[in-house]
């Protein structure tokens, strides 16, 4: 779509004047001098250095403040309810003698 599909013309010069300022607001320029472009360029990757860095305090202070929440609400109770060496499952017992201790190969037959 083309820039000119909207600029409407009209013959009250108040309308034309208005719709030039509006037109004008929304149409950054940048500035000839190179200096000058330099220094909007760095205070520009400033800027967004900064907010990402925002963003980053922000959400580590979120998680932060879940954990805190999260152990505050389980104060008082106990870890676990049984012993921390007992593993609950299923398992048998293979002697060492059953083991096959040969190196795995990759052999294709």
């Amino acid at each position: 779509m083309f820039a000119q599909t909207f600029r409407f013309s009209d013959h009250r010069p108040q309308w034309n004047a208005f719709q030039s300022r509006v037109r004008n607001a929304f149409e950054p320029r940048k500035p000839r001098h190179r200096l000058l472009r330099f220094v909007l360029g760095v205070v520009g990757l400033g800027l967004l250095a900064l907010l990402v860095m925002f963003s980053v305090v922000v959400g580590a202070a979120m998680i932060a403040v879940g954990l805190a929440y999260k152990l505050w609400k389980r104060r008082g109770q106990p870890m676990a309810h049984r012993g921390h060496d007992i593993v609950e499952g299923e398992f048998r017992v293979v002697d060492a003698a059953r083991l096959d201790h040969r190196a795995p190969t990759s052999s294709t037959h």
